[in-house]
């Protein structure tokens, strides 16, 4: 494609919050911001005209930017003024753009209308409001395109998306019904990888791949499957098709499938062939037959070949046969189309006045030979000798190469890469030593390992029979067997308090439901005596040193607990009267005052907080007054203009 089609090249067209962000932020940032006390009412009034202008300039370039950058229909190729017609609304775009530049005029209007009340405003706070409503003015202006910059984003994204097809360039166009074909053939002749399924409208948009013939290189254009109905009933993907054959300069192939497997009758497929032909006035024709795998023309039935009889008889058709399936007669079809559009394109030059003034200027000498002698051509005698020689070395050639070894020997073939390793023939296939960590792994193999190992196994036979391995099988007596039941039980009661215990910390209801009565103790001395009598065995419950029978001193813990409530309770006694009252009730008469002076204090807070911008009377924080970046180093002549 040309950079004059180059349409993914168009800048990205922003949203309007995204356009009046960028412009205003630009505005703050390249011009100046503070206003100080000295300044003259002349030097205000340049501040804010600085601003104005600044801001109506950006606007202007990046709206003119948009405006160029999107192709205009009259300037571009018919074909691609004609897809954009169908893919877009010729009408929608050029409203679009022309409410762009409607956008633009007047903004530039709003800036000179501003500019010149600015240079008449008298006080800081005039200049100052003149400046905002003309800026809220162009913001204004551009909130009412923000429909337009969306849908020429989406123009933007599809055009960029759109197939790179030269039109002036060497073209094949592939044309016909849904499913008959078409798709698989461009994928056969090119590099494309056009999607091939079982079903109508895969294709549901122009297609290009490239194939080089004759050293040139050859753009195929796939086009959409086209029905065979009135143009204006004919939908956008039928349109696509139908635009490129009619202002593509290409070689036309219409593709049918004798076999009616896409769907549609043979009449059906003359008819539509017929309907469309117009398009094809001055331009070298092809109809090809395809899925000629599963039947040929000569198998068709009489009265389904009669149909395809006119089609053969025209001279301006080539009528061929192929078969994207197998595969036959694919070349053929492509060599024959690129002839006829290289024949039509020489042809379409010559008549030209161009070529004639060439042909005029050109000469085509023919040398005549001058005598009958004939004179063969002078080759050296050293590169005779030289090719003599080679031919003589190809002929005595006694080293047997691998393949031919292959062959010979058939399955007994095996590849034997060490004999033609450059070694003595002795030391070709001993065994590679195995380096670990650049240590040789044989130099600490014993040698005698084999033999101690037999030794050792020998040894180990003797014992077994000896009975060195037996285990002495001592009988328990009653007493420990029924010590091993116990622990088993005892196991057994532990595992099973374990899992109630993990099922009541698992349950996510409350532990001690509102109902739930006071909880009694669970465990008991009677009752640990009974569990354990249960499982064999007896506690002696005179003996004083059990664990239950301990008893534990007191009285001390008690007394002192008992003085330290009774301090605590003269304490709290003396100090009731002090306490008796809130602190934001002291000193108040009644509730009305106690509530005014807690507005006024609300009131107070406010405003001291509204003048140190602080979120509460908590809030400690103390913003940076001075930038670092902006306000430190030195500064050079001309780096002060952004402050």
């Amino acid at each position: 494609m040309t950079s004059q089609y180059n349409f993914k090249k168009i800048a990205v067209v922003p949203t309007y919050t995204d356009f009046v962000d960028i412009i205003l932020s630009k505005t703050q940032r390249k011009t100046p911001t503070v206003i100080h006390k000295q300044y003259s009412i002349n030097r205000i009034r340049q501040f804010y005209l600085r601003k104005v202008r600044f801001t109506q300039s950006n606007f202007h370039e990046r709206l003119s930017q948009i405006i160029q950058e999107f192709p205009k229909l009259e300037d571009v190729h018919p074909f691609y003024a004609d897809l954009m017609n169908v893919l877009y609304d010729k009408d929608h775009y050029k409203l679009a753009l022309g409410q762009i530049n409607t956008a633009r005029h007047l903004i530039d209007n709003i800036s000179k209308d501003y500019s010149r009340l600015l240079k008449f405003g008298d006080s800081l706070y005039r200049c100052k409001q003149l400046k905002k409503a003309a800026l809220g003015r162009m913001v204004t202006v551009m909130k009412r395109q923000a429909s337009s910059l969306k849908y020429l984003e989406q123009v933007r994204q599809h055009l960029g998306r759109l197939p790179s097809i030269d039109p002036n360039t060497r073209t094949i166009l592939v044309c016909g019904f849904p499913n008959v074909g078409k798709s698989s053939f461009v994928n056969k002749i090119t590099r494309a990888d056009v999607e091939v399924q079982p079903y109508a409208f895969t294709t549901k948009s122009l297609y290009i791949g490239h194939t080089d013939y004759n050293y040139m290189r050859w753009q195929v254009v796939d086009t959409p499957g086209i029905l065979d109905h009135p143009l204006e009933q004919r939908n956008t993907i039928e349109m696509q098709a139908i635009t490129a054959l009619a202002h593509l300069r290409a070689a036309v192939l219409f593709i049918s499938d004798p076999s009616e497997q896409c769907g549609h009758s043979i009449e059906e497929q003359v008819n539509l062939f017929e309907n469309i032909r117009p398009l094809f006035v001055n331009k070298p024709l092809l109809f090809v037959l395809n899925k000629t795998d599963i039947i040929r023309l000569e198998d068709l039935p009489s009265h389904k070949k009669e149909l395809y009889d006119p089609i053969r008889k025209d001279p301006d058709i080539c009528f061929l046969e192929m078969s994207t399936m197998s595969e036959e007669g694919i070349m053929a079809v492509k060599q024959e189309a690129c002839e006829r559009l290289l024949v039509h394109r020489i042809e379409n030059k010559m008549r030209t006045k161009r070529a004639e003034d060439f042909i005029s200027r050109l000469h085509v000498a023919i040398p005549e030979p001058r005598d009958d002698k004939l004179r063969m051509p002078f080759i050296p005698e050293k590169v005779l000798a030289k090719k003599m020689s080679m031919e003589v070395v190809g002929e005595n050639r006694k080293k047997k190469l691998e393949r031919e070894i292959e062959e010979e020997m058939g399955d007994d073939y095996i590849l034997d890469l060490k004999k033609h390793y450059d070694l003595p023939e002795d030391f070709k296939y001993d065994i590679i030593p195995e380096i670990w960590e650049g240590k040789n792994i044989a130099d600490y193999i014993d040698p005698d390992i084999l033999k101690k190992l037999e030794d050792l196994e020998k040894e180990e036979e003797l014992r077994e029979k000896a009975g060195f391995y037996n285990e002495d099988s001592e009988e328990e007596d009653e007493e420990m067997v029924r010590v091993h039941e116990l622990a088993n039980q005892i196991r057994e009661k532990k595992k099973l308090l374990k899992l109630e215990s993990r099922i009541k910390k698992a349950s996510t209801k409350p532990k001690l439901p509102r109902t739930t009565p006071g909880m009694k103790r669970a465990r008991s001395v009677s009752g640990l005596r009974n569990k354990m009598r249960e499982l064999g065995v007896e506690i002696d419950a005179e003996n004083p040193n059990t664990n239950f029978n301990r008893s534990v001193s007191r009285s001390g813990v008690a007394a002192k607990k008992a003085r330290l409530d009774s301090a605590a309770r003269q304490r709290s006694a003396s100090r009731s009267v002090s306490r008796s009252r809130p602190r934001d009730e002291m000193g108040v008469k009644n509730i009305e005052m106690k509530e005014k002076l807690r507005k006024v204090g609300s009131k107070a807070q406010k405003r001291g907080n509204a003048k140190y911008s602080r979120k509460g009377e908590g809030d400690r924080h103390i913003s940076v007054k001075l930038p670092k970046h902006l306000f430190s180093g030195k500064r050079g002549i001309g780096k002060t203009d952004r402050r």
